[in-house]
């Protein structure tokens, strides 16, 4: 019987978020979150983790060749990115008098992201 995994419960990285990648080949380097497939855990980012797909031509695209996409990348192995500090950070989920939720960076005590 296969073990039964613990998943968050809502995604803290959301899409448009710029994010940093803490770990593996692509470690170090920033980018836009493109999607967020919560189900299987990972996370899209603009120009990072590129694969090659060898495609045969088709309806959509008639002459098909070797094409180069983002491949997605656990949600571990990113941190949400702080211009200011110019690195990765860890953030907390905070109220707001009017009751809106925002993340605040631990370290700056500044709201991220939108």
């Amino acid at each position: 019987m296969k073990a039964k995994q613990r998943k968050r419960s809502q995604s803290r990285i959301r899409k448009g978020d710029n994010v940093i990648v803490i770990s593996g080949k692509e470690k170090g380097n920033t980018g836009k979150v493109l999607s967020v497939d919560w189900k299987n855990e990972r996370i899209l980012i603009e120009g990072l983790n590129m694969v090659v797909r060898h495609t045969k031509p088709n309806q959509r695209n008639q002459q098909g060749g070797i094409m180069k996409m983002e491949s997605p990348i656990h949600y571990s192995n990113v941190m949400l990115f702080n211009s200011e500090l110019n690195r990765g950070v860890r953030f907390r989920n905070e109220k707001n008098d009017a009751g809106v939720v925002s993340r605040v960076c631990v370290k700056t005590g500044e709201v991220l992201g939108a």
